[in-house]
């Protein structure tokens, strides 16, 4: 029997659509409810993981219609390549995440009921993966409406702490925002189609043939792109995601930041390369230069965290700001007819967006093993959780190590191929693009070294070290459930770093597809060993000869200090002689960070007060000293405030029409009655 890729995903979204009707049923049975439901979206993740990669490794493109819509607008479906890799991305990590979830839910069955979870749950990876199949407007703003209001209810989750209905209804207001943006720039591409006289533009096959005016073009890419952006967290359109981010269950954590995100990537990278797909150079100089700004930004605003999700949140902020520098780039080499360049560059963008899928929700599911089994948040309150949280600790070990682009795993791999595109700028004709990108790569680099920074402050704080809240409480690791996903995800890490040109093999038909050019047949022309991504004159790279000699020293050293006896002695710790340190002798969060905020701290709206104890016999040994530091984004003040408090301005004068008097009320009918005969003669 011959299955189409198609028919595959259609039944991984009917399948989560049933699990949840099905979870309204067994809503008295939780722990049964938790068993089927997520099994079933195990099952479903798998299916559209199978789906995705099948046809990128295929190349084949499947559409469908049903007939399902509004009267003659039926929906119309599409897995071609660009589909079927974020497909593969959302897939893969839904696998993981929803065998995570089958241990981590059962932790707050005994806390609260659980079907609104189940049940949005089921829709939001549904939502999801209706995104990336729709091939027309109506169909890819329905599916984005029903992913937007599942994560809504998702984020509400425990909806009697203010936090938390504040950071769903600042969510839902920009996400709205966003896609009215969006469905303004499908109606600009739909009208140049039929001239505005018609809805047959709105399929994506149609807008694939119009014929755009520079003028139109731009007007539909800056909407599009303004929409995405605002999903996707691009700064200064951010400020929801670190209130969402944190507030939501750790399992919705990891799908919102590892592939929730990746849907408006696919949303700028469609309507970008796929539908108008001829542009000028500027616009890659926009996108490259947002990414750029999102990238330092990010990580900046991440170091300064003490929250240990919010961290991550912000951590989102900085990779998706890498995965845009290499679309822009992209953008930029296909305007100036480079295409080889402009593969390379695509391809380190959706290779990042691939890794950023795991290593981020790798860590979200880490820090979700932290919070159940710590109950704490707060890094300045934790640490030695390494003792007690042996496999969480090493699992979330890979994914700092793994986001901070380090050897031999996989974020180094998407970072490298950046910087290789960033060294062939040379061959632009344009002596400003020349000037620019160097620029651009020394901020990359910068970020680079950033976020090593940042994730070894949230590594060291959690897990090494003393405990440092008031008091320790009862820590378990967590159970085999929430190990299995995270070990598949770390799993995937390894693999996606030492084996890259397997992977860039297999995902070579999209730059294919979008940009006419694919870099697999330089990138493994030497073999799977090695990776040449444009020339081995001018830059290669073996991640398994990497990870063999990292390998082997670990082994040796661990050989030499454990084969002879006496080699390791353990004595008290010692600090310049002085050996009982306690708890409140080591770095805090803030303290760590603290170098960086006196460098970069001019980006942020920084409130820091000492006061010392008023019965010191001398300022120089007070008793007591209360320290607080308040750090806030300054684009909540520069750009949302004014508009919030706008908005509550206008909406007191508004509310003072509202008298109370029927005389009044018919006052204002009558008024109104007579505009409307002055506007119509």
């Amino acid at each position: 029997m011959n299955i189409a890729p198609i028919e595959l995903a259609g039944a991984a979204v009917i399948l989560l659509l049933g699990s949840a009707v099905l979870a309204m049923f067994l809503s008295r049975f939780q722990h049964l409810l938790v068993a089927v439901s997520f099994s079933l979206a195990s099952v479903a993740s798998l299916v559209a993981l199978v789906a995705g990669a099948w046809t990128v490794s295929s190349n084949i493109a499947n559409q469908a219609v049903m007939a399902i819509g509004l009267p003659d607008l039926p929906f119309h479906l599409r897995l071609d390549p660009l589909a079927g890799f974020f497909l593969t991305i959302v897939g893969g990590l839904s696998f993981f995440v929803s065998i995570y979830s089958l241990g981590y839910v059962k932790g707050i069955i005994a806390q609260r009921p659980v079907t609104r979870l189940v049940v949005f749950y089921a829709l939001f990876l549904a939502g999801m993966f209706m995104v990336i199949l729709a091939d027309d407007a109506l169909f890819f703003l329905v599916a984005w409406e029903v992913m937007a209001a599942a994560s809504y209810f998702l984020v509400l989750f425990e909806d009697e702490h203010l936090e938390n209905r504040r950071a769903a209804f600042l969510y839902m207001v920009v996400a709205h925002v966003g896609a009215i943006a969006i469905l303004l720039s499908f109606g600009v591409m739909a009208g140049l189609v039929t001239g505005f006289e018609g809805f047959h533009g709105y399929t994506f096959d149609a807008m694939r043939q119009a014929e755009y005016t520079p003028a139109w073009a731009t007007a539909a890419f800056l909407l599009s792109f303004f929409g995405f952006a605002a999903k996707a967290g691009v700064i200064p359109l951010h400020v929801w995601l670190p209130e969402a981010h944190p507030v939501a269950p750790s399992n919705v954590s990891a799908l919102m930041s590892g592939v929730m995100l990746k849907t408006a990537i696919y949303g700028i990278v469609r309507v970008t390369f796929d539908l108008i797909h001829v542009f000028p150079w500027w616009w890659g100089a926009l996108v490259l230069m947002l990414g750029l700004i999102s990238a330092v930004l990010g990580v900046l605003f991440a170091l300064m965290q003490n929250d240990l999700k919010r961290l991550l949140a912000y951590s989102s902020v900085e990779n998706i700001g890498i995965v845009l520098i290499g679309i822009g780039l992209a953008m930029i080499f296909t305007s100036f007819q480079l295409p080889l360049l402009a593969a390379l560059a695509l391809t380190a963008g959706l290779y990042h967006a691939l890794n950023h899928a795991m290593f981020k929700g790798l860590l979200f599911m880490g820090a979700g093993g932290v919070l159940h089994a710590a109950h704490e948040r707060n890094m300045e309150k934790m640490g030695g959780l390494i003792h007690m949280l042996p496999w969480t600790s090493g699992l979330f070990l890979v994914g700092c190590v793994s986001i901070s682009g380090l050897p031999p795993f996989n974020g180094f791999v998407s970072e490298w191929l950046t910087f290789q595109a960033f060294l062939l700028s040379p061959s632009l004709p344009s002596p400003l693009m020349k000037l620019l990108i160097p620029m651009g790569a020394a901020l990359l680099a910068l970020t680079a070294a950033l976020s090593a920074a940042c994730f070894v402050k949230a590594f060291g704080v959690t897990f090494l070290g003393q405990w440092r809240g008031q008091h320790a409480p009862q820590i378990h690791e967590v159970n085999w459930p929430m190990k299995l996903g995270m070990i598949m995800a770390a799993v995937c890490c390894l693999f996606l770093g030492i084996l890259p040109t397997l992977v860039i093999d297999w995902m070579d038909s999209v730059p294919e597809h979008l940009v006419g050019s694919k870099i697999s047949t330089t990138a493994g022309a030497f073999g799977w060993m090695w990776l040449t991504p444009v020339a081995r004159e001018r830059a290669s790279y073996s991640g398994p000869m990497v990870f063999f000699v990292i390998l082997a020293v670990i082994v040796i050293a661990y050989l030499i200090l454990h084969v002879k006896k006496g080699s390791i002695k353990r004595v008290p710790l010692w600090d310049c002689g002085f050996e009982k340190v306690t708890q409140r002798m080591q770095y805090t969060s803030t303290s760590f960070a603290m170098p960086l905020r006196r460098i970069f701290g001019f980006f942020f709206s920084i409130r820091e007060r000492v006061k010392l104890d008023p019965q010191a016999a001398h300022r120089a040994f007070p008793g007591k000293m209360h320290y607080a530091l308040r750090i806030r984004d300054r684009f909540w003040g520069w750009i949302y405030k004014p508009l919030v408090d706008a908005s509550f301005l206008m909406s007191r004068l508004v509310g003072k029409l509202q008298q109370g008097r029927i005389q009044t009320y018919l006052i204002y009918s009558f008024v109104t009655i007579i505009f409307l005969l002055m506007v119509t003669r």
